[in-house]
């Protein structure tokens, strides 16, 4: 028999709660909406609300099929709210936006990774946060990616921009950065530059095109996620790895110190205890007022 549980006044069916999801762990479907809804809902949802969420699925696991999808999943409740977006060729003009507790745990029972653009709805294809994916190739790691993401740090700052980093919950790290409205265009225009100079300046460490041929022991400089139709993995979100990993924000003191590639994996099982230290890290990236102009690239 499925369970029905009320969250917030809506009616959920929460089903296979003793499925085992992550099989490393031994973690259970039960525990992974355990996690959203007890440690990662006051975090997680800042991030989503007002941003179309597309969805990676794996209900049957990391091992199982994954799809990526942008439409609303069948059988979506009616009081989950949707969002229209520019029609671009092959892609929906409706997306869901996850808004309130009830919608996260409806969405983590499906079983899902979650990404967001870095724009709102209202606002589509005008981003308030840049964003860079450094992903590393092995035999680099994310220790690379910090010695990068300090580099790239400091370059921000002297445009008069913050950034705030977190893993990927994979291999890699991000980097987030608060900006004033700007065109999703002129925010990748910006951000392809800095990742043009980090490999002239990093050449030994750095690339910043995507050709799989030129990444090995280097970091990528992903600048491509600005572009309006790209997605980034939500912070807080679980991943689909092995383990149940977490994309999860990280202090500059960790970047600054990290010396091997597990000092940064944070499993869901350790959320709970870097929010009693650290709060919210992510915090100002949804504060009024943050963000500040891009320089102009034209």
């Amino acid at each position: 028999m499925t369970p029905i549980t009320e969250v917030e006044g809506r009616r959920l069916s929460l089903s296979n709660l003793d499925k085992v999801l992550y099989p490393a762990t031994g973690t259970t479907k039960g525990e992974v909406l355990h996690y959203y809804a007890a440690t990662a809902s006051g975090v997680l949802l800042p991030q989503l609300r007002d941003r179309p969420v597309s969805f990676l699925r794996y209900p049957d696991g990391p091992d199982g099929q994954l799809f990526f999808t942008k439409n609303p999943p069948p059988g979506t409740p009616s009081w989950v709210h949707r969002t229209p977006v520019p029609h671009r060729e092959s892609e929906p003009s409706e997306q869901v936006v996850v808004q309130d507790l009830a919608s996260l745990m409806w969405a983590a029972n499906l079983v899902v990774e979650f990404h967001t653009p870095q724009w709102r709805a209202e606002t589509p294809a005008v981003a308030d946060r840049l964003v860079f994916d450094l992903d590393p190739g092995a035999p680099a790691t994310v220790v690379e990616c910090c010695r990068v993401a300090l580099w790239l740090r400091e370059r921000l700052a002297d445009d008069g921009l913050d950034a705030y980093g977190k893993t990927s919950g994979s291999k890699g790290l991000h980097l987030l950065v608060p900006i004033t409205p700007t065109d999703s265009a002129a925010v990748s225009a910006y951000a392809k530059g800095l990742a043009v100079r980090a490999e002239r300046e990093l050449a030994d460490l750095v690339v910043h095109r995507m050709r799989r041929a030129l990444r090995p022991g280097k970091v990528f400089v992903d600048f491509s996620q600005n572009a309006a139709a790209k997605t980034t993995a939500t912070p807080y979100t679980l991943r689909a790895r092995a383990e149940p990993s977490v994309s999860a924000p990280v202090t500059w003191t960790e970047i600054e110190q990290c010396r091997s590639p597990g000092e940064l994996v944070f499993l869901a099982g350790d959320m709970a205890g870097r929010l009693d230290r650290h709060g919210d890290l992510l915090a100002p990236l949804n504060e009024p007022g943050r963000g500040r102009p891009i320089p102009d690239t034209a």
